[in-house]
């Protein structure tokens, strides 16, 4: 059971925490009042959730340092909140790895892996548990209550099936059970730790830990000074920020909402969704299956990661055509020389890939729907008060937008290979989860998808289900569902964009991700 699309306490400190960042950043001045935000968020004397509202506030603190770019640390480190804010007070600060992090003294230290017989035991008289395992693990306590050796248990499961009342359970880490990578385990102390030579910045352990002991770095504070410092800065966003920010919110007041913040404009990534499906589409009829033997898309930078570092003989495979994000930053940057871009997205892995040194001249800045929300709450910016604005925020197609929902990126490449070539045939496959798009390469590499076009998203539902998203997934599903059919276009072939990708394509030969993972 995931607590993707339940508003929980977890999601409300989140938003306490981006709010009071954003805040600090426009009111500006002598930035060590951070100091005093764990006393604000977490005021009184009494905790709320844990032993101590010590420990509460010294989460706080960390989560107000990461959410500003700041290094974790740990508890054996002495160093106010503080420490470090002025020299991130600056707009040229990229991400220090690692871009996920723990805080160790909030985890609750889960057990991993293990079967164990919960209090709804009733001592039942046939003890089917103990009849079924195979290693003698089950032993029957005074009173007829059953206990598991965890010395001789090997979480077969048997025990599980055969109990009457359900009372024998599977316990998992709710972060290494959201991992499709594997990349969490238990340290020395049974606290979760993360393997960063497996984790691909895909957030998912991040919104499944039901202590928000896991939070990434942000560069609300970073994004705000610019803007400042009279830069202008556009907002580049993603095709599923429709119905992020709620009801009130509507796409025709999304331009001048994000102008009150402090934004020069808005473009929305659906037009460089567009272009990204074109390129990837005459990638297809031109190397597969002569070059080689499949492609993959390339939009999603955690299965990128996990495809080339997992599968290093097929990193040809996956598309080399730019990201939505980069094609759309680098036609805001062509058309407004000197500006800063600032991608709002779903994802935080885009904060990783924009901090390459090959994207960092096209992405100056990634923030999540949710820390927009909480610049917005600093702000304090009333949509209802917000002006209609008429204009479209791109004349992207109804393809480009699909982007966001699971099998969408594919569903673009196919419908403009067909308008390139008419009697190409192109079957698909397409994987939702890391889980299964590493299934879907072993598949691949077992030559079953030889032809085919393959579409992973690391993110079960697609975009929509990104780890930065404040909307349930199956909602924001139909509200994409429904902004398609708004578009001006059907597909990407017919975006008014298409001149546009001829004057990239210089910039694109040039651009060689393969050495920049």
């Amino acid at each position: 059971m995931s607590v993707r699309g339940i508003h929980t306490d977890v999601t409300d400190m989140r938003e306490k925490i981006f709010t009071e960042v954003a805040r600090l950043a426009y009111e500006g001045g002598d930035y060590s009042r951070l100091e005093e935000l764990p006393y604000k968020i977490v005021p009184g004397e009494l905790a709320s959730f844990r032993e101590s509202v010590f420990t509460e506030r010294a989460i706080v603190g960390e989560r107000l340092r990461l959410a500003i770019g700041l290094p974790n640390r740990t508890l054996a480190e002495h160093a106010p909140v503080a420490d470090g804010v002025n020299e991130s007070a600056i707009t040229e600060r990229y991400y220090e790895p690692p871009l996920i992090n723990i805080i160790k003294f909030a985890c609750h230290k889960c057990l991993d892996n293990k079967t164990v017989v919960t209090n709804m035991c009733q001592g039942c008289t046939a003890h089917p548990c103990e009849e079924v395992c195979p290693k003698g693990a089950i032993v029957v306590k005074q009173g007829g209550k059953s206990k598991i050796d965890p010395e001789k248990c090997i979480n077969c499961g048997r025990c599980r099936d055969a109990c009457p009342y359900g009372a024998i359970v599977k316990m998992e880490r709710p972060c290494a059970k959201a991992c499709g990578m594997h990349a969490i385990h238990s340290d020395e102390y049974g606290r979760a730790d993360i393997n960063y030579d497996k984790c691909v910045s895909c957030g998912m352990c991040l919104v499944n830990c039901p202590f928000g002991a896991i939070a990434d770095k942000g560069q609300i504070f970073q994004t705000i000074l610019a803007m400042k410092a009279g830069t202008r800065v556009y907002a580049a966003v993603a095709p599923a920020f429709i119905g992020q920010f709620g009801p009130k919110l509507t796409p025709e007041r999304f331009r001048e909402a994000m102008k009150e913040l402090g934004f020069a404009d808005v473009v929305e990534v659906a037009a460089g969704a567009d272009l990204c499906t074109i390129q990837e589409a005459k990638d297809f009829l031109e190397e597969v299956p002569e070059k080689i033997p499949f492609m993959g898309t390339s939009c999603c930078p955690s299965w990128s990661v996990m495809a080339k570092t997992e599968f290093p003989q097929y990193a040809n495979c996956i598309s080399m055509a730019l990201t939505p994000m980069v094609f759309t930053g680098r036609m805001i940057k062509k058309a407004d020389p000197g500006c800063k871009v600032a991608f709002i997205g779903p994802c935080a892995a885009k904060k990783l890939e924009a901090s390459r040194r090959s994207i960092r001249s096209d992405i100056d800045f990634v923030l999540t729907f949710e820390e927009v929300a909480g610049m917005f709450a600093a702000k304090e910016v009333d949509f209802n008060a917000v002006e209609v604005d008429e204009k479209p925020l791109s004349f992207s197609s109804a393809d480009g937008r699909g982007f966001a929902v699971s099998g969408g990126v594919a569903k673009a490449v196919v419908n403009a290979i067909h308008k390139l070539d008419p009697e190409r045939e192109v079957k698909v496959a397409n994987a939702q989860g890391l889980d299964e798009c590493v299934k879907l390469l072993r598949m691949a590499k077992a030559g079953k998808y030889n032809g085919y076009l393959l579409e992973g998203m690391a993110c079960p539902g697609g975009c929509v289900a990104g780890a930065g998203t404040i909307n349930n997934p199956d909602k924001s599903a139909m509200e994409v569902l429904k902004s398609k059919k708004e578009s001006c276009f059907e597909g990407a072939v017919d975006t008014p964009f298409i001149d546009r990708l001829s004057t990239l394509e210089n910039m694109y030969n040039e651009f060689d991700k393969m050495k920049e993972i």
